[in-house]
């Protein structure tokens, strides 16, 4: 049987590949200039990502993560070398703005294999929203991957 494989690439805004045995390989463009290529078989979740009707402008965390990763510390290069305690305490910080965290938080055991657009977390819980947008993914904790476009 053939690898069932979906390319990210072209997804706009901020996801969470849940690690689960679906059979689906999920890949995206990673690390910057790097152009890194991780994969995870999983479920792909597209979180809190919008839209404005008439200016057609992304309203999503993704662009507090593009702005972090591009003007901070990292400049643009990937953080292809692992995250550190404060990109995992500014990542921490945009989940709880978005409500996601305590049930989404970056695996501070995973730091080296982390990089921009594809950080380890760990899934404690359905997502905290009525209805949730993902649920019954049991038992937790579960490993995930946030991803999103990169800066290449």
């Amino acid at each position: 049987m053939s690898t069932r494989q979906i390319k990210l690439w072209e997804h706009i805004g901020i996801g969470l590949i849940i690690s689960w045995p679906s059979g689906i390989i999920y890949t995206n463009q990673t690390g910057g200039t790097t152009c890194l290529a991780p994969q995870l078989e999983g479920i792909f979740v597209p979180l809190r990502n919008e839209c404005t009707e008439k200016e057609l402008t992304l309203i999503s965390p993704e662009n507090d993560l593009w702005d972090y990763f591009t003007n901070g510390n990292w400049a643009g290069t990937g953080a292809t070398s692992g995250l550190d305690i404060e990109d995992a305490d500014f990542i921490d910080a945009l989940l709880t703005r978005i409500r996601l965290f305590p049930d989404i938080c970056v695996d501070r055991g995973r730091l080296t294999e982390s990089h921009e657009a594809w950080v380890f977390v760990s899934i404690t819980g359905d997502e905290p929203r009525n209805p949730p947008i993902f649920s019954g993914f049991e038992p937790y904790p579960r490993p995930g991957v946030l991803t999103w476009q990169h800066s290449d």
